[in-house]
């Protein structure tokens, strides 16, 4: 790991008035040469892509969109677009459950720390007045970066949550998301991987006895059948 090195470096040669022109001679013409735009792009570094304002006067659609992204590095560009999922009318959770559930530790801390740089505006305290609910708790719960990203996996503890999963939820009337959203927001992926596995035996023997019936419910079903709406997805997400 300490020998990675990273895959777009400066490019010795950059010239901002040279790469201006070759990007508007592909824009000349009918059509624009993509080919020709990406291969710029693709080679410079964010601090020597200095082109936006000529991209968005010679580019549109989609490819516009693509193109102005890559200039910038991921944080800002992950801040840019947590604040357009909750700038305006109504909130696209489905944005904030795609970066901050597969972001590190590390990757929330810059996302929190240049999303302040960007928009002038704190996430948590966004997120906060955005979101509600359950939902709501599970992000906020996520913004604290508090996730073990160890290897190491604790097989008592995996049984002792999967056992707290299941009074949360198939073992109770109604469902109780705080547990869900601890567990998952804090234990390393291994580690909930053994839980899920204690959990599809819980299925099996404990609710037999207490419904005198026997039937196998997954973890997955169980968030299905027992959370709903964004939550749902969010554990979900989660749990992939």
């Amino acid at each position: 790991m300490g020998n990675v090195q990273p895959t777009i470096v400066p490019y010795e040669d950059f010239d901002v008035t040279a790469d201006i022109k070759d990007i508007r001679k592909a824009c000349k013409g009918l059509g624009t040469d993509e080919e020709a735009i990406i291969q710029i792009l693709a080679n410079r570094s964010a601090a020597q892509r200095e082109l936006e304002e000529v991209l968005k006067k010679e580019l549109s659609g989609s490819f516009e969109n693509a193109i102005i992204a890559m200039l910038d590095s991921p944080r800002i560009y992950f801040a840019k677009e947590l604040r357009k999922a909750m700038k305006g009318a109504g909130t696209d959770e489905a944005v904030l459950v795609e970066i901050l559930c597969t972001a590190t530790n590390e990757d929330i801390l810059s996302y929190k720390e240049a999303y302040v740089q960007v928009n002038d505006r704190d996430l948590e305290a966004d997120i906060e007045d955005d979101t509600s609910g359950d939902v709501r708790n599970l992000l906020i719960s996520l913004l604290q970066a508090s996730r073990d990203e160890g290897f190491e996996v604790d097989e008592g503890l995996a049984e002792q949550d999967a056992i707290s999963l299941f009074e949360a939820g198939e073992g109770r009337f109604g469902t109780d998301e705080s547990t869900f959203t601890y567990i998952l927001t804090h234990r390393n992926y291994l580690q909930l991987q053994a839980t899920f596995k204690f959990y599809e035996s819980i299925d099996l023997e404990t609710v037999k006895d207490m419904y005198l019936e026997k039937y196998d419910v997954p973890l997955k079903d169980a968030l299905d059948s027992e959370c709903g709406g964004d939550f749902k997805r969010l554990l979900i997400e989660i749990l992939h």
